[in-house]
């Protein structure tokens, strides 16, 4: 397969990473025959809503993993060459390298003086993107993860000043934390929402991971020692359309939005 790499460099560039692999298995029988990312919402296709809102909020330089349909994405891509920004192609048809390992494989793709904006693919939402990377590069953070207080089985654990300190599934009661005896209910419990901000300077943390690995089992892992925070938005109105019966709710969501 080919991988479509675009060199072109920009002043004060903002870069960001669209999650576009999966396999997209909750939304079946659709994806039986395409990827997620082309999934239409009122007639756009996922991925080119993420590039559109990136492209609005000022990010010029967009890396999309690929692996389930790979060649469509790419098709796509080649189709659609004016979206106006450089759009690069991280390759993972060979195997499928979850959220970490897809991250650390993209790694040589970024440029390495500025944050990168992770976006997953099927996240619709109302956030400023460009508010989101400035405040990460305000307050010098190593990750900032958007976070909201929605009702899940799967919390990120934060502390007073919202450092990441663990995770927990409170309907199995596992917990997941580099502090010994973290009690989930003394710490602020958030769902994560799928976007998020990593700065270039972890990745020389990455390099000793397995070639596949979640990018969250990192997170807790470096959270210790490196400066891993989550970001309430008062306001936030964002949908996952990685099931069947989102997807039928997403069109009413995009109009109002």
């Amino acid at each position: 397969m080919s991988v479509c790499v675009f060199f072109v460099t920009f002043a004060g560039m903002k870069q960001a990473m669209i999650f576009a692999a999966g396999m997209g298995t909750r939304l079946k029988p659709i994806t039986d025959i395409m990827p997620k990312a082309l999934v239409k919402v009122a007639g756009v296709p996922l991925l080119q809503r993420v590039i559109l809102k990136l492209k609005a909020d000022g990010f010029s330089r967009i890396v999309v993993n690929v692996h389930h349909f790979s060649q469509q994405i790419l098709d796509f891509l080649s189709a659609n060459d004016d979206f106006g920004v450089d759009i690069r192609i991280s390759d993972e048809s060979d195997m499928l390298l979850e959220t970490g390992g897809g991250l650390k494989k993209a790694s040589a793709l970024f440029d390495t003086d500025s944050p990168v904006l992770i976006h997953n693919v099927d996240i619709l939402s109302n956030v400023d993107l460009l508010q989101l990377y400035n405040k990460a590069v305000a307050d010098d953070t190593d990750v900032l993860m958007l976070v909201s207080p929605r009702d899940t089985k799967r919390y990120l654990l934060f502390n007073d000043d919202m450092r990441l300190t663990g995770w927990t599934n409170i309907a199995t009661g596992e917990v997941k934390s580099p502090y010994p005896g973290l009690q989930p209910g003394q710490c602020h419990r958030y769902a994560f929402s799928g976007i998020h901000l990593l700065s270039p300077r972890l990745f020389d943390d990455m390099r000793h991971w397995p070639e596949k690995f979640g990018i969250i089992d990192f997170y807790l892992d470096v959270c210790a020692k490196a400066n891993v925070k989550g970001y309430v938005k008062d306001d936030l109105r964002l949908l996952d359309v990685g099931k069947l019966d989102t997807l039928h709710d997403a069109e009413a969501f995009v109009s109002d939005c």
